[in-house]
């Protein structure tokens, strides 16, 4: 009994740690992806591209 709760207690532990790491993940690939989302221009992304 005593062993199956800190075997549950690990699992949790585990799962949530993972999830972290995913949401930091997460948070890093957006913020790869929105020119501009670190408060600096994007050195390859232009200020305004011109209208077609």
């Amino acid at each position: 009994m005593a062993q199956d709760d800190e075997r549950a207690r690990r699992l949790a532990a585990a799962l949530r740690e993972n999830l972290r790491k995913r949401k930091a993940q997460a948070r890093a690939s957006m913020a790869d992806d929105v020119p501009g989302a670190d408060g600096e221009p994007d050195a390859d992304v232009p200020e305004s591209s011109p209208a077609d």
